[in-house]
């Protein structure tokens, strides 16, 4: 790759030890074109050596391959879900596959970012390889859709943990960013080789060995990162003044607070601002007021409150948080249109979700191309945006006859889009925020992302879920009383589009009733792509909003040097 020559409009006088730096003003000037000021580093600050090559790229390996572990299980999970819903059962569990894990990963993110802060991230970034790798056989053990959900709990505090660390020890390794950017290459093809693989080896692997398998390939894979973060990831420290006290009250109403928004938006489609509902959202409310006296008091915040008094890092914050909503929306409920509302097989589904997986890579590297050579680098993320959106669009007129290359197409944009977006926003956090904050910023971006994540998928799961049944109930209502009550229930449940072996038994149910399963069958698919439309059409919105947000960034700049 042809060396990247750059540098942010005022470069760090930092000395580029990962642990001693002064932090940034990230006041934005009124300028057209403003930029990153920063304090100068106290002279005695020793410089830390510079990795030879081979060490640093053998420590970028380990953390590539954490990055495919992440990669691998949003993709390939996502595929196999609706042969696990068939099998499991409980599609009211659907969304909390993905929730739990998320939901468990914000709260642990900035935890452990925070912990890796302080006494360094090695150890951290090991604990979680592990438990990560442990939970995924407990998932590939998991008997039923609630057993499942609570595994995928544990494998989100692995998943957070390698995040809110791993991500954060690549500045530490490069402090200079235009480094750093080159460097993210190897974090793009790991990412790139695992989102590839992902849809269509978990399609595949779902329909030739058995749901299960999608997690227990978790296992080679981790074991190769644990090996290059244990023999060549350096463990950085920063010297501490007194005695660190974790907050884990802030950690705990972190969890209550998003684990009762979360039920909060699922209840109320289904069951009405009942009193039950009402006293819940009262419940968050009170949680979230108590956090942030919580957060204000504590002596180590697990979300220092000051990053939000700058408006540029909440711009990105809010940003992660949409791009998240789309991402995951996407990712988790592709796989469902293609299986359940077109018909597809797991396997071909897989194949037509690639291209989201593999274009990411390809954004990734065409973004360390483009961006530095752009004299507003933040127009990369309204670019990103765009395409999600157009995506977006494409997608919600999709229909069983549509040609699967314009299937194909929009996924390769949200791909793309992806790649420009994911890697800027944590950089440019970065810079903003300062050296001593590095890991905490890179762990809030990637928890918001994961807060919008999990938003999305409750939010679109019960859009999907509501109308479907609602469609449902009206299209079986015009075959009147007791029919109607007699079959709602069945077609209701969404396996009769996902599992070939309900979908015979329902037809044979139906056979002596005189009425037309087929044609019922067919109506149903064609409820359950309205719905998802819908959906997909929150994700548009979103992308939108996000487009229009990128403006309010103005002052992280690059230039040829």
């Amino acid at each position: 790759m042809r060396t990247i020559v750059g540098s942010l409009t005022a470069t760090r006088r930092a000395a580029p030890t990962p642990d001693t730096s002064a932090p940034v003003n990230s006041t934005a000037p009124d300028s057209a074109t403003p930029a990153v000021t920063a304090t100068p580093a106290t002279p005695a600050t020793p410089s830390a050596p510079a990795l030879p090559f081979r060490h640093a790229l053998y420590a970028m390996l380990g953390i590539g391959l954490v990055n495919m572990l992440v990669a691998l299980d949003q993709t390939v999970v996502s595929t196999a879900l609706p042969s696990i819903v068939a099998e499991l059962h409980g599609f009211e569990y659907f969304a909390w596959i993905a929730s739990a894990y998320l939901l468990a990963s914000v709260v642990t993110v900035p935890v452990f970012g925070r912990l890796g802060d302080y006494f360094g991230r090695k150890r951290f970034v090991i604990a979680a390889v592990i438990t990560f790798t442990a939970a995924s056989v407990l998932c590939g053990l998991a008997n039923s859709m609630l057993f499942l959900a609570i595994a995928r709990g544990l494998q989100g505090i692995g998943g957070g943990m390698m995040v809110g660390t791993a991500f954060a020890s690549i500045p530490d390794l490069f402090p200079d960013p235009r480094t750093r950017v080159r460097w993210q290459v190897v974090l793009a093809a790991a990412y790139g080789i695992g989102t590839a693989a992902g849809p269509s080896l978990g399609g595949w692997m779902s329909e030739h060995l058995g749901w299960r398998s999608t997690f227990l390939v978790n296992l080679p894979v981790g074991a190769a990162a644990l090996y290059f973060i244990w023999a060549h990831l350096p463990n950085f420290r920063r010297p501490i003044d007194g005695e660190v006290k974790i907050d884990w009250l802030g950690a705990g109403l972190v969890a209550a607070v998003l684990g009762g928004l979360q039920v909060f938006i699922e209840a109320v489609p289904k069951h009405g601002l009942t009193a039950g509902n009402l006293v819940l959202g009262a419940c968050v409310i009170v949680g979230a007021i108590a956090l942030y006296t919580c957060e204000k008091r504590a002596q180590h915040p697990i979300i220092p409150l000051d990053l939000f008094k700058d408006a540029q890092l909440v711009t990105l914050f809010t940003l992660g948080m949409l791009s998240g909503f789309v991402m995951f929306s996407l990712i988790f409920f592709a796989p469902l249109l293609l299986q359940g509302g077109f018909g597809l097989s797991p396997q071909q589904a897989g194949l037509l979700a690639t291209p989201i997986a593999a274009c990411i890579a390809l954004g990734s590297v065409l973004n360390t191309r483009i961006v530095i050579h752009m004299k507003k680098p933040t127009r990369i993320l309204t670019i990103g945006f765009a395409l999600l959106m157009f995506a977006s669009i494409a997608l919600a007129f999709a229909n069983p006859d549509t040609p699967h290359l314009r299937i194909v197409l929009p996924m390769g944009a949200v791909g793309i889009g992806l790649g420009f977006i994911l890697n800027n926003l944590n950089i440019f956090g970065q810079e903003i925020a300062g050296r001593e904050r590095f890991g905490i910023t890179t762990a809030l971006l990637q928890s918001t992302r994961m807060v919008g994540g999990m938003l999305g998928t409750s939010i679109v799961a019960t859009v999907v879920s509501h109308h479907y049944r609602d469609v449902v109930s009206r299209t079986l209502s015009v075959l009147g009383e007791p029919a109607a009550s007699q079959w709602q229930p069945r077609f209701a449940d969404l396996r009769i589009l996902i599992d070939d072996a309900s979908r015979a038994q329902l037809i044979a149910d139906m056979k002596t009733s005189g009425l037309n399963t087929l044609a019922l069958l067919d109506n149903a698919r064609d409820a359950l792509v309205q719905s998802i439309h819908i959906g997909v059409w929150l994700t548009a919105v979103a992308s939108l909003a996000a487009a229009l947000l990128v403006q309010r960034i103005s002052h992280v700049v690059f230039r040829k040097g």
